[in-house]
């Protein structure tokens, strides 16, 4: 089968041997792979797979089962969330990780889904524990991430504070945010823009930049807030204030779906199935698909996703 291997620095596709089943594994034929910045860190060796789980990137996909196990059979329309192997015309999928794909979603839309979905479900609610009429900000707010935090914080958050490029601005009040920042302004304003709309701190922080916002998300969250950090591309360090943590009775957690057990992540697909997956067949949550590439065009599908220009997720079509 032909996937995409590293090597140095460089993307490049090569034939691969079809991946081996474990027990209660399906085998997938790859329709469409979401890209994440996860595998731009990987791909400069700055976010290795877990031990066991293939070298090649790509954290989430959809396609058609080939081989089947659990509640699934040959032929069945999967999306599911992956430690690695998604940059590949077959993918190995524990059956757990996997789910039915929403009859009016493509497989480009549904690649789309699963990594940058349960990352914000996980994150917001069943870390940040966010709650009916509090104030949430979600950094990185146009990204894939971004897009699927403000759509399952409407109806939940009473102010949704978004911070992305100016060009995002309108994406992201289309998909439920209350009130934009500029990315640029984030370390100097955050605090004094969220108590302006909401005139309070924020209670919860979804942050997708990392050390280069840590001082203003400290600043901004109110008694008791929660902060989520899950990447570092902003970097990995930055100057934690500990009068304000101990002040406000603060809560900082970092996280990270790639590194959780199997267990884990079968509970977190299981959850996100049951309370979340009905509302994309409803029109109430709706992957935000900005661009497909190629599988041969890698190359330029990390350039456009370095880029950061695009709204919501770009995908890799075998």
């Amino acid at each position: 089968m032909r996937a995409i291997a590293v090597k140095g620095t460089a993307l490049t596709v090569v034939e691969l041997p079809e991946p081996e089943l474990r027990e209660g594994d399906l085998l997938v034929r790859v329709r469409a792979a979401g890209l994440n910045r996860a595998d731009l860190l990987q791909r400069l060796g700055r976010y290795a797979p877990p031990p066991g789980e293939p070298e090649t990137m790509g954290l989430e996909i959809a396609g058609e089962v080939e081989k089947a196990a659990g509640p699934f059979k040959p032929g069945d329309r999967v999306m599911a969330l992956l430690a690695g192997g998604g940059y590949a015309e077959k993918a190995r999928v524990p059956a757990a990780q996997a789910m039915p794909i929403p009859k009016n979603l493509s497989f480009a839309e549904a690649a789309a889904i699963p990594e940058a979905f349960l990352t914000a479900c996980l994150n917001l609610f069943m870390i940040a524990q966010l709650k009916a009429g509090e104030v949430a900000v979600i950094h990185a707010a146009g990204s894939g991430v971004g897009t699927a935090a403000l759509q399952l914080c409407r109806g939940t958050a009473k102010v949704i504070f978004a911070t992305a490029s100016l060009a995002k601005h309108e994406a992201c009040k289309a998909l439920g945010a209350t009130h934009v920042l500029e990315r640029e302004k984030v370390p100097a304003e955050l605090a004094n823009a969220v108590k302006a709309a909401a005139g309070r701190g924020a209670d919860a922080i979804l942050d997708l930049v990392g050390g280069s916002y840590l001082e203003a998300n400290l600043a901004a969250l109110g008694l008791h807030g929660r902060l989520c950090c899950i990447s570092t591309m902003g970097g990995a360090s930055g100057t934690l204030d500990l009068g304000a943590m101990l002040g406000k009775r603060l809560s900082v957690f970092g996280s990270s779906v790639r590194t959780r057990s199997a267990a884990q992540k079968a509970r977190l697909v299981k959850d996100f199935s049951e309370r979340a997956l009905p509302r994309f067949s409803r029109g109430e949550l709706k992957p935000v698909l900005a661009r497909g590439f190629p599988l041969t065009e890698v190359e330029a599908a990390h350039e456009a996703l370095k880029a950061g220009k695009s709204v919501g997720k770009i995908v890799l079509v075998p």
